[in-house]
């Protein structure tokens, strides 16, 4: 059964129809605990996702790939043991970087000055776009993958595990491995939801009602609302999956552990 699981996800995720990837790539939380992965292939995509586009040709990130059991292991609470990373075969932690393009200047005699609001959005921006390209690349190769959204969330426990030094910042985690299940294909807003032409247009009460209608309509989150004892998605949402309250906490760690490394915002 996992031979053939494994076989319709490569099928899916490697075919030469582009259209057809794109249209129906999936996230992958299972991974085949059978299977290791080549070091070389991680090293090979990385060397080509480091081509995506950057600001100035800065390349402000790093990776840092985490691959023993071991490790995997004393990381894994920073992102709450999710089983995506406790199964994951490796992990990618994507940083932005802004100390070795600072040191580069320092020892040149130059005076860099990225360490502030507009250099922090630069490196954001480019560090997703790395990590976005390698993701791409890994699921075309047969891999699958994982964002995880909580490296935000504990960056201080991150950076510590992973030595990270000032200037360096973990903001997204990929787990990878192969496939060991062919997961539903997530719902998406439908296209006039999220492109807006000429100027921006602010729907109205009942077209966001029809944005999300098919959404709330679906089985899964019918029950996602009950079981939560809600009276609707949205309030699952704001309520119990994003509250405000651990926004506002994960924030004010944030926001303290940039200052400590250096970067004021």
């Amino acid at each position: 059964m996992l031979g053939r699981t494994q076989n319709t996800y490569h099928q899916i995720m490697t075919t030469h129809d582009i259209d057809t990837y794109f249209a129906t790539r999936r996230t992958v939380r299972a991974y085949d605990p059978t299977r290791e992965i080549d070091p070389s292939l991680i090293r090979s995509l990385i060397a080509k996702a480091a081509h995506a586009p950057n600001t100035g040709n800065m390349q402000l990130y790093s990776a840092i790939l985490t691959t023993t059991p071991d490790e995997i292991s004393a990381l894994a609470p920073a992102h709450f043991s999710q089983p995506a990373i406790t199964g994951a075969k490796a992990v990618l932690t994507f940083c932005l970087d802004l100390r070795r393009y600072h040191t580069w200047c320092e020892l040149s005699g130059a005076q860099p000055g990225l360490n502030n609001l507009q250099g922090y959005t630069w490196a954001v921006m480019d560090t997703a776009i790395f990590a976005q390209q390698f993701v791409t690349l890994a699921e075309l190769a047969g891999l699958g993958t994982c964002y995880l959204g909580t490296t935000t969330y504990n960056a201080p426990m991150i950076a510590d595990l992973l030595r990270l030094p000032q200037g360096v910042v973990p903001l997204l985690t990929v787990t990878i491995g192969y496939p060991a299940e062919l997961p539903e294909l997530p719902e998406r807003l439908d296209i006039d939801a999220i492109l807006h032409t000429g100027t921006y247009h602010d729907p109205s009460a009942d077209e966001i009602h029809a944005m999300y209608a098919e959404k709330e309509s679906m089985e899964s989150y019918r029950k996602f609302v009950i079981d939560n004892n809600k009276d609707n998605l949205a309030q699952v949402y704001a309520d119990i999956r994003y509250p405000r309250t651990a926004n506002e906490q994960f924030s004010a760690v944030l926001k303290e552990f940039l200052k400590n490394q250096g970067i004021g915002i």
